[in-house]
Order: structure tokens, then sequence, then C-alpha cells
């Protein structure tokens, strides 16, 4: 995951399926036999989607979310167009997902970090609008979509934070069209810097310290810019002492005047 090397992928199992070269792997969620996830011993389960509920209500989410999944590097959780049969909690890595123009270029709509949820996107169609990939070896626990309606039925919270899980999906959503359409690059950049700092710091890492599992060509899609800008605004921020870039590792050195851009 983002900025850190102790992951529980460690402990985990390795999958078997090999991708070719020109094409990552899709794996099904419906695909035979695999571990169990168990939520109420899960070292995230107080920012996903078990953290309002009480010890009973768990135990019966623990019915639901009965396996995870490895995916590796590279590699496609899912592609635009499968049929939606699940939701992904993401147990370990990070995703993105990335969309196709009928031109057949591809634009990076969204990074996916540890505790967040993916695949909302096939909720209203019942089939995927676009493919999520991993951008490290990583584990996701597998929802089936329509049991957790069930139980939702029954448990208030677990339904409140389902609602939750889908009101920030929209708000994400129009946090990026903002990003788009008024912002200068370096706003966008600084933005994007800071909201990822942010969100490891709600997953116990450091808000400064951290390694961007994304390429520079996927920042500038997902900003709306050319990978030469993304790099170059990038360079500008370290020659100016807001950060601090080594490869992929970065510091950022000045939150408070990356906050002012």
């Amino acid at each position: 995951m983002f900025g850190t090397t102790d992951s529980p992928l460690m402990d985990l199992p390795q999958d078997d399926t090999r991708a070719p070269a020109s094409r990552p792997v899709r794996f099904s969620a419906e695909k035979a036999a695999t571990p169990s996830a168990q939520c109420s011993s899960c070292m995230l389960r107080h920012i996903c989607m078990a953290s309002n509920l009480d010890d009973s209500d768990v135990a019966r989410l623990n019915n639901v979310v009965r396996n995870w999944r490895m995916v590796k590097q590279g590699q496609a959780l899912y592609r635009a167009g499968d049929p939606f049969q699940s939701i992904y909690a993401v147990r370990s890595g990070s995703f993105k997902t990335v969309l196709s123009h009928q031109s057949g270029r591809e634009y990076v709509s969204g990074f996916f970090l540890s505790g967040e949820t993916i695949g909302l996107d096939g909720i209203s169609t019942e089939a995927h609008a676009c493919d999520a990939i991993a951008l490290e070896d990583s584990a996701v626990c597998v929802i089936p979509f329509h049991l957790l309606e069930a139980l939702c039925r029954e448990v208030r919270s677990l339904q409140q934070q389902v609602h939750k899980m889908m009101s920030a999906e929209i708000v994400r959503e129009t946090g990026q069209m903002m990003l788009l359409s008024n912002l200068t690059a370096e706003q966008r950049v600084a933005a994007f810097l800071l909201n990822i700092s942010a969100r490891l710091q709600r997953r116990g890492f450091s808000p400064t310290s951290f390694t961007l599992r994304m390429t520079r060509e996927d920042i500038g899609s997902y900003l709306g810019m050319t990978l030469e800008t993304a790099s170059r605004t990038l360079s500008r921020f370290q020659q100016e002492g807001l950060i601090r870039v080594q490869g992929k590792q970065i510091d950022l050195l000045d939150l408070e005047a990356l906050d002012m851009r």
C-alpha cells in the first residue's frame, strides 16, 4: 500500500495465475474456493464497512464478506462491461480505475487505497463502467452485493454505512470535476498530494513521507494534464522546497505552502 513496506500480503498465499504480457488477467468474483475474510479481526475495520457496527452485527457481516482475493500488480480485478456481482473492500495494496473513450484513449478516473471500497460503478447498470487495475500486489475482500443488500434490510447501521460509501463516491467524482475545471496545474498537483496525505494519515501512516505507486503518466491522466506537465510541476515544487522527490518516494516538506498554491 502507499507509504509502507509492512504489508499484510506477506502472509497471504500467492495466486498461481499468470498474465500474458499483452493483457492483464481478470479475476471473477465468483471464482471458487478462496480464503475466508474476517471483518472482526481486520486491522482496517475502523475505516471500512464494519466501522459503525457492534460485535454481533460484525459477526453477521462476516457471513457476507466470505472471501478475499489476490490481484497482482498490473492485473485487472474487473473490466468495463463485466457483469456487476460484487463490490470489493481493498484489504491491502492499491488500485486505479480506468475509463476508455470511444477514440481508444484511456483516462485514469480514480485511485483507491486500503480500507476503501471499489466497484460501486456497477450498481446502476449492473455492469462495470471501468477497468480496475492493481497498482501493486493487492488483496480485496469480495462482498456479493445481493447478500449485502439483504443484510442492509436487517441491520440499519450497515445500511447507513453503505449509503455513506455511495455518497462518498459522488463527492469524490464532484471533487474530480472541480480539479479538472477550476484549478491550475500547480493547484491540481498540490491538491492531489494533500489528498493522498490525508487518506494515508487516516490509515495510521505518515502523512508527509510516502510512496506513490501510480506512474507520473497515471497522475497526469487523473489530473487532466500531460505526463510532462505533471513531472515538471513536481520538479518545480521540489526546487521551491515544498517537497522532496526520490523516484516514487515523496516527502512533503511544507504542507501549509502546498495548501496555499
